[in-house]
């Protein structure tokens, strides 16, 4: 009887002693959060050739201004363990070994690995000069300015994704591919100041299988409940984000819808292609 008072004694001390020690680190949590740290990606099940009756390639963007596509756009400054998506991947590039690949190959198969200096570039940071006057003299001197990447400026995602039938499974299946940042900002004159023409600029691609663990590891806010945050993997397999079709693979050198539509037929013609897909499905089953 004493050995078991003693042993709920040091039990009770030991675990005292870790929640003292846990909350002196993390002062706004009352327990270890270990679920989304230690997740890996649930993995794909095994496809054959010979099982997949049809295929389709398909690029959506998703526009981060949408307001269930919040998530993947706030925090845009890091908060404790949370940041956004694009912070995230900057992040595996810069010291978890992820590729970036350029975005001038018209197919999209990261085949063009870029550099860290290049990424940077893509991104909008660079060092300008700049003319400025000196406050003792009065004299225009020059001053450079560093400009860091413009992280907030992203406010477009484009996605590639694989639609294919499994006969073996007689299910619809989907796989992402790829995630390409795209920047959104103010075109500039020849002085550098920003002009009222906005342009869209593709920053580069990541290959989607290569960041599923770092996705996986990062946790996504969820507004209905802060006990139950999803990780960025889940976001993506869950399809838990709002998007339009920007082109599909085609004959005509896979050009994007807006190269053949204007104004609201670009839009029905992405719905139409979202519609085509799920029909073939839907009309390969009998009721």
């Amino acid at each position: 009887m004493k050995r078991k008072v003693i042993l709920m004694g040091l039990m009770s001390v030991i675990s005292t002693t870790m929640l003292v020690s846990y909350a002196q680190d993390n002062k706004i949590e009352v327990y270890v959060k270990e679920h989304i740290p230690n997740k890996k990606p649930v993995p794909y099940a095994y496809v054959r050739e010979a099982d997949v009756m049809w295929s389709k390639i398909i690029w959506r963007v998703i526009d981060l201004r949408e307001k269930q596509n919040f998530t993947l756009y706030y925090p845009t400054r890091p908060i404790d363990s949370r940041m956004n998506l694009i912070t995230l991947l900057l992040h595996g590039i810069d010291n978890e070994g992820v590729t970036a690949y350029s975005t001038d190959d018209p197919l999209n198969e990261f085949k063009q690995p870029l550099t860290k200096e290049q990424v940077d570039v893509q991104m909008g940071a660079k060092t300008d000069t700049i003319k400025v006057p000196d406050p003792n003299t009065g004299e225009l001197v020059t001053k450079v300015i560093q400009r860091d990447r413009q992280i907030e400026a992203v406010k477009q995602i484009m996605i590639k994704e694989k639609w294919f039938f499994d006969k073996q499974l007689s299910t619809m299946q989907v796989r992402v591919l790829g995630i390409c940042p795209i920047l959104v900002r103010n075109k500039e004159d020849q002085n550098g100041n920003p002009t009222d023409e906005i342009e869209k600029k593709l920053t580069f691609w990541v290959y989607y299988p290569e960041v599923r663990n770092l996705l996986a590891n990062h946790e996504v806010y969820n507004r209905f409940n802060d006990a139950q945050y999803y990780s960025f993997d889940d976001l993506f397999t869950q399809r838990r984000f709002s998007s339009f079709i920007f082109k599909e693979s085609n004959v005509y050198d896979n050009r994007p819808i807006s190269s053949y539509t204007s104004g609201i037929e670009t839009l029905y013609e992405s719905e139409r292609i979202k519609e085509s897909i799920f029909k073939y499905e839907h009309d390969l089953w009998e009721y």
